[in-house]
C-alpha cells in the first residue's frame, strides 16, 4: 500500500493542495489531477520534450520530474503560459510559420523556445537549432519551428531598439 503525500503547489497562479502518490510524475498530475491536457505523454524517458512545463521559472520534464518535488514551488503549463500572453508573438509565428502541424510537440516547443526567447534574446539560428534539439517533431522536420523562434527573436529585438530609453533624473 503506497501512502500518499499532501502537496501544496501553485499551479497557473492557482494554489493545489492535493494527495498524491510518492511515484506520481508531474506530468500525470497535471493531466490527470488537474485536467490540464497542454503537456503531452510521448516518450516517458525525458528525450521527445511533449511533456515540458516551468517549475520555478525553469523549464523541466513532467515525465521525470515527481509531483512532489515541485512542494511549494510554482508550476506554468502552456495553458498558463499561454493566458499570460507571454508568448502571444511566438505563437503567432508558429501559425504564420506553419510551425503546429499535428501540435502534439507544439506545447513543449513553445515552453523550450519561451526560455530560449529570455535566456538568449540575440540567439543566431544555429543556437535556436541547438537548444530546440531537445524537443522532438515528426511533421515539420523542424525548420518551421526555428524559422517562427528566429521571427519571434527579430521582431523582439526589432521592437525593443525602436522604444525610447527612459532617461534617469540625478
Amino acid at each position: 500500500m503506497t501512502s500518499l503525500h499532501t502537496l501544496h503547489v501553485e499551479v497557473n497562479g492557482q494554489a493545489q493542495v492535493r494527495s498524491v502518490a510518492p511515484r506520481q510524475h508531474l506530468v500525470d498530475f497535471i493531466r490527470n489531477e488537474l485536467g490540464l491536457k497542454g503537456s503531452h505523454l510521448g516518450c516517458e524517458h525525458g528525450v521527445c520534450g511533449a511533456c515540458t512545463v516551468e517549475v520555478d521559472g525553469r523549464i523541466v520534464r513532467g515525465c521525470l520530474t515527481l509531483a512532489v518535488q515541485t512542494q511549494g514551488g510554482k508550476v506554468r503549463t502552456i495553458e498558463g503560459l499561454s493566458a499570460d500572453g507571454d508568448v502571444r508573438d511566438l505563437q503567432e509565428a508558429f501559425v504564420r510559420n506553419n510551425a503546429l502541424q499535428c501540435g502534439f510537440c507544439t506545447p513543449g516547443m513553445v515552453m523550450a523556445a519561451k526560455e530560449l526567447l529570455e535566456a538568449k534574446p540575440d540567439a543566431t539560428r544555429e543556437e535556436v537549432r541547438e537548444w530546440m534539439s531537445g524537443n522532438y517533431c515528426r511533421c515539420t522536420g523542424y525548420h518551421a519551428i526555428v524559422d517562427a523562434i528566429c521571427e519571434t527573436l527579430a521582431e523582439r529585438a526589432k521592437n525593443a531598439s525602436s522604444r525610447p530609453s527612459q532617461k534617469v533624473s540625478a
